[in-house]
């Protein structure tokens, strides 16, 4: 599921495959502004059914975290 869901960010983001890792910091990407969180959740949720509260999004800073709230 992880690959699945890295790989969805990649292509929302725009970006070249193995761009994003685990280890990724969300503010280290230039091209993750805040109109691109956004449609990754949808897109989590859309093609995934993967369910993020609201309220935990907004305190996503890494793609470690965003992954491990779409396994829970």
């Amino acid at each position: 599921m992880k690959e699945k869901m890295i790989a969805l960010i990649e292509d929302i983001l725009n970006v070249p495959g193995g761009t994003i890792t685990e280890d990724t910091v969300i503010g280290d990407v230039k091209e993750w502004g805040s109109l691109e969180h956004v449609a990754i959740i949808g897109e989590l949720e859309e093609k995934l059914g993967i369910i993020i509260p609201l309220e935990d999004t907004l305190e996503i800073t890494s793609v470690k975290e965003l992954l491990e709230m779409g396994t829970r």
